[in-house]
């Protein structure tokens, strides 16, 4: 199984030096690098994660590919929403606000039209799988 730090590496270099496009698994897809701090640490990290947009928000979903549990950058976001976003060469400073009830399954549905693969990863878990907001500050 390839290490996904590494993998997450190569994403994050390739987005930087093509303004925001990048190949593989996530070609033609949205893309944004979301910069955020360690729950406990309070470690940066940077993850390239997909989005939709809603209004001025990045929407960006929790799914980790249908696994039981909630990716670590959701539990970084939860205990430190302030984080940065880049998109294609732009940085934005964004506070982070998870969604419930209608505008949940709202925005999930958005972005599941868009990218089928989040139905699938619901349906591989019994969690119901976090739908986010990066708002502008």
């Amino acid at each position: 199984m390839p290490d996904p730090n590494e993998f997450n590496r190569k994403v994050i270099d390739e987005f930087r030096s093509n303004d925001g496009e990048v190949g593989g698994p996530f070609e033609g897809r949205p893309m944004i690098l979301v910069t955020h701090r360690g729950a406990k640490s309070g470690t940066e990290y940077t993850t390239p994660l997909v989005y939709t947009r809603d209004g001025d928000g990045y929407v960006i979903i929790a799914s980790k590919g249908g696994s039981p549990e909630h990716p670590q950058w959701y539990h970084n976001l939860v205990a430190n929403p302030a984080a940065v976003v880049e998109v294609g060469h732009d940085k934005v400073d964004v506070r982070a606000r998870v969604t419930t009830g209608d505008e949940r399954a709202r925005l999930w549905r958005a972005q599941a039209d868009l990218m089928p693969n989040f139905d699938e990863y619901a349906k591989a878990t019994d969690r119901e799988i976090p739908v986010i907001v990066l708002e502008p500050v």
